[in-house]
């Protein structure tokens, strides 16, 4: 066995294998095939994949870097680089796995330089016209495999995985927000629209889902809401994350606690304070079906360190009344389920805040907003929280026009 600790890739970067190993196959092609993941919770289905990737030939794994990972997905890997390193070379399908050395999305340009692979293989969710077209470019192969478990076993995903350390919820804020910030109300009283949310799916750090209340609430309880009253849960939330000791002096907006605690569809009252003066919402089934079947969310990027939304501000009475008029058409339209309506006054209250706030569209956000905007179905769209980056929230004609790639929304009902 070849312990070979250092290589280089032409264009100068160190590419580090843990090991080396010589596998005999009955395929004697000689053919290189390469993969790259993230590979941070690594469980059946990443083995079964390299398994399947492994029978087009010997299989190279390039692995994304700790620090290529943060800066996409906005959150520190579970595993650093060097110990998913070694569990995927430890795997007897992977002839060869090396750290990325690359940047962004396509962070294994180098190690392909390097390893010369005939082909490159994808599952189904990594599928990209750009991957497509590398491929092309470089004369490779281009294989996609259908995600599916090894027979026998239950189907698992990272997603997944988390999931079942942590059901807390997140919320996705509708219309109205940044109202709930007495700088705001006290120009005009006005109504925030939040939906609490299942994590059907990665809560990424920094990307205006609450992600700093919901990990004030993992502090407490770390894997699920306990069964209260959801009004006091909020209030309770709001206390423990704005501690009268904060050094920073700010205050988290209450809709934030309550988007997260109260289930279904809220919207909360705010006149010239911190806290509500009510709460109201639902969890008719089949409005919260209605919201599903039109509402998806695109990843985009996190919002950046050093980032200030509230730079620039400009907050006027008028665009304060524009705000909460926008809140009010979107709660009347979702009360009668009318998606046009609903669209104009959801794509109205997010220009409102726009207008207040111009640094929530950071560089980068206009062209997510311009490529999904021209999309066939696609009605309105706005960025959750306070922007800046995050999530590409939209409000689409029915669920077939969900673009490729969007995430699903599961509205939360008390007793999940």
């Amino acid at each position: 066995m070849n312990y070979n600790t250092h290589s280089w890739c032409s264009c100068g970067w160190e590419i580090v294998p843990l090991r080396q190993k010589q596998i005999k196959r009955n395929d004697v092609s000689n053919k290189k095939v390469f993969v790259s993941g993230c590979y941070d919770l690594l469980h059946s289905g990443h083995v079964e994949f390299f398994r399947q990737a492994s029978q087009y030939g010997d299989l190279y794994v390039g692995i994304g870097s700790d620090k290529t990972i943060e800066a996409l997905k906005g959150h520190k890997t579970m595993y650093s680089e060097q110990e998913r390193l070694f569990m995927v070379q430890a795997i007897r399908y992977v002839k060869e796995a090396y750290i990325n050395q690359g940047e962004g999305f396509l962070d294994f340009l180098p190690t392909l330089d390097m390893v010369h692979p005939d082909c490159l293989v994808v599952n189904e969710d990594g599928d990209r016209e750009e991957k497509r077209r590398l491929c092309s470019e470089r004369g490779m192969e281009y294989i996609v495999l259908k995600r599916q478990p090894r027979e026998g076993l239950d189907a698992r995903s990272s997603t997944e995985l988390k999931q079942m350390t942590s059901q807390l919820p997140t919320r996705l804020d509708l219309a109205g927000t940044w109202i709930d910030q007495p700088y705001v109300s006290c120009h005009a009283p006005g109504w925030a629209l939040t939906i609490s949310l299942e994590p059907t799916f990665e809560v990424r750090e920094r990307c205006g889902l609450s992600t700093s209340t919901r990990n004030t609430i993992k502090r407490v309880w770390p894997y699920q809401l306990p069964v209260m009253d959801p009004e006091m849960l909020a209030r309770l939330v709001f206390c423990l994350e704005n501690d009268p000791e904060r050094s920073d002096g700010i205050v988290s907006g209450a809709q934030d606690a309550i988007g997260i605690c109260v289930p279904g569809l809220a919207r909360h009252y705010y006149n010239g304070s911190y806290w509500p003066e009510k709460i109201e919402y639902t969890q008719d089934p089949a409005l919260l079906e209605w919201l599903e079947a039109h509402l998806c969310m695109i990843p985009m990027f996190p919002r950046r360190p050093g980032c200030s939304v509230v730079e620039g501000k400009d907050i006027t009475p008028v665009k304060v009344q524009a705000l909460a008029a926008a809140a009010d058409d979107c709660w009347d339209a979702i009360q009668h389920r009318d998606i046009d309506a609903f669209a104009a006054a959801y794509k109205a209250s997010f220009e409102a805040q726009v207008a207040m706030f111009p640094a929530m569209i950071q560089p980068g956000v206009q062209d997510y907003i311009d490529r999904y905007s021209a999309m066939d179905g696609v009605l309105a769209w706005k960025m959750p929280g306070a922007g800046g980056g995050g999530y590409l929230a939209l409000v689409c004609r029915d669920r077939e026009h969900f673009p490729e790639g969007a995430i699903s929304l599961t509205i939360r009902r008390s007793g999940m």
